[in-house]
């Protein structure tokens, strides 16, 4: 099974001034002016480098997280800039594999060479088997249970995983040290899982924003996203598996020194440019940590103390945190294309929407660093195992973690 290699951003090459552009999604100044380009090639014998004989693939998708072209008969493909964030992504397509889907530009490169992608051919099965798992928060205190995920995952052997955010134990309100150590852990704990995980920040992923408590200033050069953005890569982006397009959102936004639910709006353009690059009538799935809707703010009801009120004001209007603020936008852009899953984390329960008139159902995961207290109850952690066959997805099994009995002694 390909991997999907972790490509590290160096910091030493961004100026603090660019990095606090990267952190402003609606920032019109982009990272880099020049033009970046490349070409996207078929990586016969998986070595990563372009040999003699091996040709271009044609049509991908290329993004900088706000453009999205894509390739031409040759493989080529041009983006008039490295885009908001400084990283540029392949779109991998149907059938294939990326020996890393993206990359981060040297800011500090003068003659900047092509930037080309290396795709492998994947096998095409007629059952393809994902798993959904979400808030690892990684720390050593609970490592065993991120260790019980990869020990499940390789039972089940799907062809990916997807982590829905809140990967570390916290990065909001901690400093530099111990924000990294959580982070360097979770990603040498992921590098142990044999298919490929594709991940989003969660609130936990968004550096030193609670400044009272972190202690640390908006011009870190790791503030906010940038540290997960270091660690991860882009925040958002896309691929297409089994005849279906999987869409990755960051739903987590920032008001200060407060996290919410948002969808920002050059995500919400990026969005609409890619969904155009898909043929029409194919699937898509979205994979985000805050959910678009969820019944836990009833379930378990609202919070009004610190750290973490339910309640708080935006653009002074007052709105419940925990869910995307404008999802109603986020779903009239896919209004195109089928869509028959939403995936997310963030409330510590498996949870299953539906709604009379829409298609979509909103699946939330469990959480895997532990049982959540419900109404009389304790929501399980576990894993949701999904199938897609033919283009369509199953309803998905559970699978429980098999470690609660113990966090509940």
């Amino acid at each position: 099974m390909d991997r999907v290699p972790v490509v590290f951003l160096t910091i030493a090459s961004l100026t603090l001034a660019s990095l606090s552009l990267a952190d402003s999604h609606d920032s019109a100044v982009d990272m880099m002016y020049a033009p970046v380009s490349g070409h996207v090639f078929h990586d016969r014998n998986a070595n990563g480098v372009r040999d003699p004989g091996e040709t271009g693939v044609a049509g991908v998708a290329m993004s900088n997280q706000r453009e999205v072209v894509r390739t031409d008969a040759s493989g080529a493909f041009e983006l008039p800039s490295a885009g908001p964030t400084g990283i540029l992504f392949v779109s991998v397509p149907d059938g294939y594999a990326a020996r890393a889907f993206y990359r981060t530009i040297d800011t500090s490169a003068s003659n900047r060479g092509p930037i080309d992608f290396a795709l492998t051919t994947l096998a095409r099965p007629s059952v393809v088997t994902f798993v959904h798992a979400s808030d690892t928060h990684i720390a050593a205190p609970v490592l065993a249970r991120t260790q019980r995920l990869r020990h499940l995952v390789d039972s089940i052997s799907p062809q990916f995983v997807l982590i829905t955010g809140d990967l570390v134990r916290d990065a909001l309100r901690v400093s530099e040290e111990e924000a990294v150590g959580y982070y360097e852990l979770f990603q040498r704990e992921v590098a142990l899982i044999r298919p490929p995980v594709f991940t989003v920040p969660g609130n936990h992923e968004i550096f030193g924003i609670e400044r009272d408590k972190s202690g640390v200033s908006p011009t870190h050069p790791l503030f906010g996203r940038v540290m997960y953005r270091h660690y991860r890569g882009p925040d958002y982006y896309s691929f297409t598996r089994a005849g279906v397009h999987f869409v990755a959102l960051n739903t987590v936004d920032i008001d200060d020194t407060r996290y919410y639910g948002h969808v920002d709006s050059t995500q919400l353009a990026w969005l609409e440019r890619d969904l155009a690059a898909i043929p029409p009538g194919m699937p898509v799935v979205t994979f985000n940590h805050i959910p678009f809707f969820t019944a836990m703010e009833v379930v378990q009801g609202l919070k009004e103390a610190p750290p973490a009120p339910s309640i708080i004001t935006i653009g002074g209007k007052n709105q419940f945190r925990h869910t995307v603020s404008n999802a109603a936008a986020v779903l009239a852009a896919i209004k195109g294309h089928p869509y028959p899953l939403a995936l997310a984390g963030h409330m510590h329960a498996r949870e299953r929407l539906r709604f009379e008139g829409l298609a979509t159902r909103f699946d939330q995961a469990a959480a895997i660093v532990g049982p959540s207290p419900g109404p009389g109850t304790m929501f399980t952690s576990g894993i949701t195992v999904y199938r897609i066959t033919r283009g369509q997805i199953d309803d998905g099994k559970f699978v429980p973690l098999g470690l609660d009995a113990a966090a509940r002694k």
